[in-house]
């Protein structure tokens, strides 16, 4: 009894699967559309073109280290550059240039325009640490307004002569944050800021009076000890010209100025052994902060995404996710484990987390954190979220940079050279399409159609990458889309070959293209399977222009098996139903006679059956 080939779904509703296409298509370009009117950063109707045709900017960095820091070696430099680099990509296939000029300064080149935020962090070193909060207070301004005789010594800050208690004589501090500062406050998802107001701690207030021998006595007893307010300050503070020598920390905090960089950059350079005083991102608070207790080296992973709080429900921010290695998984817990006791002291219970020289968040600490994970949150656009996640995530510089110079660069090759290289894609693409008409006669129409489908999604996917991705076009990669056409045609004719063949075996024709496709089908996967694991490892292996190659090669690929699969097949599904085409016609491409459809049945790779050579040696006819 026959058997009847079941007809594939594919082959059922050819239509249903060219409606499916032409909607993602058009999906793809509303979507160029709404990037160029609703996107944060404007899209536009064409490709970003890379540094080779586009031109760009081309920064030198110089590192910045503190006094009596440690020289800068070649190994610091190489793995500074390596660091940018990788921040960089991680804004996408962006085909920047990062190179060292000289023994210690680096050279970044980037296409177009960058974004002041991608430029600043080039040159941040992104150094996250957490300290414990000892102590807060509003930003004002320095209390000491006239310079100190050389003859009385700072500590000892004796009343005025009219007995009236001076503002700048002894200042103090209270350790209960002020009501309105909040600009650094967050949670840890399972903490909360302790709300209690704090009873003034008695050592806090007389830290102005106490000399440093009484202070050496009081050694603090863990990073959270309110006795670090009295220790003497570190060298760092005074050659800085911060305070004068002798001074504490809580004159410090007193004495310390939010708007000055050069305060900031000593603050980001001090020692993690010796606490630090450091303002939040809105400079209106300032923090005294205890010894450095987790390290930004123990991150092991960093992201962004929605931020979310206790519930689980989305507020509309971005928050950073943060995972540590054992060592940080400890440290982070006992830190939170000491934390979560002082909830009675509304500063005391919070850590703060700290990025080159400035409070990020403080967080109160509701019970210890040991499973090794935290999040940030503080403000975050998923921009800027996604740029200090990346920070994080690819390590700290082993220093800060600043900028010696930013110029606008020309094109290395320019728009005649793109040109000339489309005009090589155009060529390409011409002499296919006479080669299959040649070859194929009208059929030789589909693979031209299948090559205008595969070129309009090429182009669309690029330009939405361009905006999605920062995706550049270089000539490396236009030339890996020049070499695309060729793959594509290839697997035009593999299933155009197959269908042949069956006619050729004497099949009707619309059994000829389900029949040819079953078998072409697997040869195009895995043709193009090979094809696209070629791209990637070479894409992973590679750097520069052949990483842009191969990045087009792959992405093509993926585009020939959805237009061979959803458009070519389809098509031709239509086609065989017509008259033309299902009667053979002599310029369809499927005339019997011309491909010799008469003789022995064809068997697939050359081979014919048993029963066929028998009649052809019989002189039979089939």
């Amino acid at each position: 009894m026959a058997t009847r080939n079941r007809p594939s779904r594919t082959n059922g509703h050819p239509k249903a699967v060219l409606l499916t296409l032409v909607a993602l298509i058009v999906a793809l370009f509303a979507g160029i559309g709404a990037t160029t009117v609703l996107g944060d950063a404007k899209g536009q109707w064409t490709p970003k073109l890379g540094l080779d045709l586009e031109g760009g900017r081309q920064i030198t960095l110089e590192p910045v280290i503190g006094e009596g820091s440690q020289k800068i070696n070649s190994g610091q430099v190489e793995r500074a550059v390596d660091i940018i680099r990788k921040r960089v990509d991680g804004t996408g296939v962006s085909e920047a240039e990062v190179t060292t000029l000289g023994e210690r300064n680096i050279v970044v080149s980037l296409p177009g325009e960058p974004s002041k935020e991608i430029l600043n962090s080039l040159s941040r070193s992104s150094a996250l640490s957490f300290r414990a909060v000892i102590a807060s207070t509003r930003n004002e301004p320095p209390t000491r307004t006239l310079p100190q005789p050389p003859s009385v010594p700072k500590a000892t800050a004796s009343p005025s002569a009219s007995g009236s208690t001076s503002p700048s004589a002894s200042p103090t501090v209270s350790s209960a944050p002020s009501s309105s500062s909040t600009g650094a406050n967050g949670v840890y998802p399972q903490a909360f800021p302790a709300a209690a107001t704090p009873t003034p701690t008695p050592s806090m207030t007389a830290g102005a009076t106490q000399s440093p021998t009484t202070a050496t006595a009081n050694k603090p007893k863990n990073p959270s000890d309110p006795a670090w307010a009295q220790q003497p300050v570190s060298a760092v503070w005074v050659k800085g010209g911060v305070v004068d020598q002798g001074s504490t920390y809580q004159d410090l905090l007193q004495e310390y100025s939010c708007t000055d960089n050069e305060t900031r950059l000593i603050a980001s350079n001090a020692p993690a052994g010796q606490p630090v005083v450091m303002c939040d991102q809105t400079q209106q608070n300032k923090f005294l902060l205890g010894p450095v207790e987790v390290k930004g080296d123990s991150i092991t992973d960093a992201t962004s995404g929605p931020e979310t709080n206790q519930q689980g429900v989305q507020t509309g921010g971005t928050q950073i996710n943060l995972k540590f290695n054992d060592a940080g998984k400890k440290a982070f817990g006992a830190m939170t484990t000491r934390l979560a006791a002082l909830q009675s002291d509304a500063d005391r219970n919070r850590s703060a987390i700290i990025v080159d020289g400035q409070v990020l968040e403080a967080l109160g600490t509701r019970e210890p954190i040991t499973n090794g994970e935290a999040q940030i949150t503080g403000g975050f656009t998923p921009a800027s979220g996604k740029l200090l996640a990346d920070e994080l995530k690819f390590g700290a510089l082993p220093f800060s940079f600043t900028q010696l110079t930013n110029d606008q660069i020309s094109p290395q090759l320019g728009q005649d050279q793109l040109q000339k290289g489309l005009l090589a894609g155009a060529v390409g693409m011409l002499l296919v399409v006479l080669y299959s008409l040649f070859q194929y006669r009208v059929l030789g129409l589909v693979t031209v159609a299948s090559l205008v489908i595969s070129a309009l999604f090429t182009y669309g996917l690029v330009t939405f990458l361009g905006y999605a991705n920062n995706f550049r076009l270089t000539m490396a990669g236009v030339t890996g889309l020049i070499v695309a056409i060729g793959v594509t045609a290839d697997s035009f004719i593999v299933y155009f070959e197959r269908v042949r063949d069956e006619v050729r075996s004497g099949r009707p024709l619309r059994s000829a293209v389900e029949t040819g496709w079953q078998r072409a089908r697997r040869t195009i996967i895995i043709s193009d399977v090979v094809n696209f694991l070629a791209s990637a490892v070479l894409y992973i292996l590679s750097e520069a222009n052949v990483k842009a190659f191969a990045f087009t090669l792959g992405l093509t690929t993926l585009i020939d098996i959805v237009v061979v699969m959803m458009f070519t097949h389809p098509l031709l599904t239509l086609l065989a139903r017509t008259k033309f085409f299902g009667s053979g016609h002599k310029w369809s491409g499927f005339d019997p006679d011309r491909l010799g459809a008469k003789g022995v049945t064809y068997a697939g790779r050359g081979r014919v059956t048993i029963a066929d050579r028998r009649r052809a040696a019989a002189g039979g006819q089939i």
